[in-house]
Formats: structure tokens, sequence, C-alpha cells
């Protein structure tokens, strides 16, 4: 490809097709193992990844479920949450943190968020513990993982669950636990394996990671109706399983997930650099600020604060570049929430984070090309504004 087609390629969000051939014939191969052996749900592949990520992630044990959803949604059933009980959440966040909340019939309680690394602000999680709080669900945003004594120190106090939403943050190390990765500390831990995380799967998956035994065998029972052995239950649960095929694919993953997240940063401190050197900044954009040493994020997204974020988003599309917004509508102003009574000016942090963030395309393969041409194009941006 000549340097004028180069100059004008799309540069996509993601390449899934790339991490695919990479791993191509030792994926078919395993895959086409798995299929001859008939064992498609659960089975000894299963377990295999679930120790192999318990390990990895320093937690004892590892669930293998659906979804990152299921994840949470199991995790919060396995501690009986339902209604009448509050969970302390940040309002900035997917979707799913709030959702499961609502699904048990429990109410979410929204709090704000750091400005610099936009996880969940600890001092208002202690500001709005009432009686009736049963967890508090931090969340590891964008692949940055939190300090997590601050808020032991608070929910310790009270006897409330911490469930750790660690979707976006696998192998992040916790900055003042570093022998542990997002996930691997709190009551439980919700990891998600949707494709376009840095660990993904073919198709839906995630895992639940907990140190506690007793804990585990219950959500081991939940996410099979609720059943120790066929057509016993003990209690009520749903249909959480992981597909054995999901397993294989993940366990193949997982020995590469470190060298990835390593080249995430590469290529997160290269458009540091080269918009630095653009001039972008400070005038236009805000960087990523990473909190404690650089193992503790993993850039699950490169997000930046932008200036006229709006209209640099549509340029960007416009050059067939892969930029987007994570998240541009905070959970206590969400129609479905309206109930709850929060107004605009509640949560200032993360409502000016929802009007000012943006996420360039970032993944291993991500070339200094393709990047040095993300940039060219902000630069015009803005220059000709």
């Amino acid at each position: 490809m000549d340097s004028t087609a180069t100059e004008h390629a799309p540069v996509p969000p993601l390449n899934l097709a790339a991490n695919f051939a990479e791993l191509r014939d030792e994926l078919l191969a395993e895959i086409n193992e798995l299929a001859a052996s008939g064992m498609y749900i659960l089975g000894p592949r299963t377990e295999a990844f679930e120790q192999n990520l318990a390990r990895f992630a320093g937690a004892k044990f590892g669930l293998g479920v659906s979804s990152g959803t299921d994840a949470l949604l199991c995790a919060m059933m396995a501690l009986d949450i339902g209604p009448g009980d509050e969970v302390i959440l940040p309002t900035f966040t997917f979707f799913a943190t709030a959702g499961t909340v609502h699904r048990l019939g429990a109410t979410p309680v929204f709090v704000d968020i750091r400005p610099d690394t936009y996880n969940t602000d600890v001092d208002q999680v202690a500001e709005k513990i009432t009686p009736r709080t049963r967890a508090v669900v931090p969340v590891h945003l964008y692949g940055q993982a939190m300090a997590m004594r601050p808020l032991f120190d608070v929910v310790n106090r009270h006897g409330i669950a911490v469930i750790e939403d660690a979707a976006q943050a696998i192998g992040a190390r916790i900055p003042d636990y570093p022998e542990h990765t997002a996930g691997a500390i709190g009551t439980l831990g919700a990891l998600s394996f949707y494709p376009t995380k840095n660990l993904g799967a073919m198709g839906d998956a995630g895992a639940i990671l907990t140190n506690d035994a007793k804990l585990l065998e219950r959500c081991r029972k939940i996410r099979i109706h609720g059943s120790g052995h066929t057509y016993h239950h003990d209690m009520v649960g749903g249909n959480f399983r992981i597909d054995a095929l999901q397993a294989v694919v993940l366990d193949i993953k997982l020995r590469r997930i470190e060298a990835w997240n390593t080249a995430r940063r590469t290529v997160a401190d290269r458009y540091r650099a080269l918009l630095t050197e653009a001039g972008l900044v400070p005038e236009h954009l805000t960087l990523p600020h990473v909190a404690g040493q650089p193992d503790t994020h993993v850039y699950h997204q490169f997000i930046l604060r932008a200036t006229r974020r709006d209209d640099l988003l549509k340029h960007l599309r416009d050059q067939k570049i892969g930029a987007g917004v994570y998240y541009p509508v905070p959970l206590h102003q969400q129609k479905c929430f309206e109930h709850l009574g929060y107004k605009a000016g509640d949560l200032p942090q993360s409502e000016r984070a929802a009007a000012e963030v943006l996420a360039l395309p970032i993944y291993p393969e991500l070339t200094e090309a393709q990047q040095a041409r993300v940039v060219a194009a902000i630069r015009g941006f803005y220059a000709s504004a």
C-alpha cells in the first residue's frame, strides 16, 4: 500500500480478525479436539480454565459464567441481595453494573467518580452508606485498577460486601495489592470476556473470582438453576453456564494476556508522545492519568478529554477512524432510573466526563502508522477551527 493510501485507510476501533489470525492454528486444533470429545458444557476444559484464571488473577477460585453481566448478577444472588436492599455503585459505568441491582429488586445508589481516573469516589461511598446498604460495587473503569484499601477501610466498619466490577480490567494490578489483579480481592469479583475485551471470547462469556469457598459453592449452584446435582434445587438460580468452547478459547488467550496488555501500554505511550508532539495537549486534549505503577492500567480504552468533543467525534468518524464515547449518559440520568429522583448536577464529575471523554482506537495490533493517521486527523480538526 502506498503512502497516500495509508494516509486515508480506515482505522477500526479494534481488530478481532488480526487477533484470531495470530492464534488460528492453535485455536482450531483445540476447538476440533473439543468438538470430537462431545463435552460442550462445563467439563474438564472449563475447570482447567477456571483454575488457570484464578492463579493468574491472584484469587483462590474462579468460576466461568455466561457473560460479565451474569457474573455480576450471580454474585449478587449469592449474597441474597434483593428487595429493600441498597447497592452503592458509580453512575459512570456500563449499564449492567446497575441493571443487575434493579433486576433483583434492590435499589442502586449512585456515587460520583474521581475526575482523574474515572474510578469510584470512595469519599462519596462513605457518605451514602445506610442501614440498608448490602454491597458496594467499585468499577475498575477503562482498564485502570483503583486502590482498594480506602474502600475496605470504609466498608469493613459496616460489614458490607464488595463486588468488584473488573469487566474492563483483566490483568490490571491493584495499586495497593500488587500481587492481585482487579477482581481478585473483593468479596466477589466479576469479569467480562465479551469479544472486545482485552481477554475476549468468541462470543459471550464471563467469570467470577472469589477467595471464599462457601460463596464459590453458592455461585456454582446458582450457575445451574440452584442445583448441586441434577433435579435437586437448594435455591433458585439461573442458567449462567459457560460453554466449554469459550473456556478453551479463553484458556489459550490467557497465556498471552500479559503480553497483549504490555502491547496496549506501548500503544498508549505512543499516543501520548504523538499527541503531545502535535501540540494538542493540554490546549485541546487531556491525556489519561495513571494513578499507580504502569501495570495498574491495561488500557481497555484509551480515553481523552476533548474540547468540542462531539464535533471531533463526527470528524473522526467521517475520516473512518473508529473513535467512540464511553459513556454519553451517566446512569443516574437514564430514563429507566428516573424514579430514583436524581437530577442534573447531582453527580457533576460524571456528567462532565460524559460530555468530554473520547476513546481512540487501541489494541495490540495497532500500528504506528495507524496511530499517526489518528493523530493527524485530530490535529487537522483543531487546526481548521
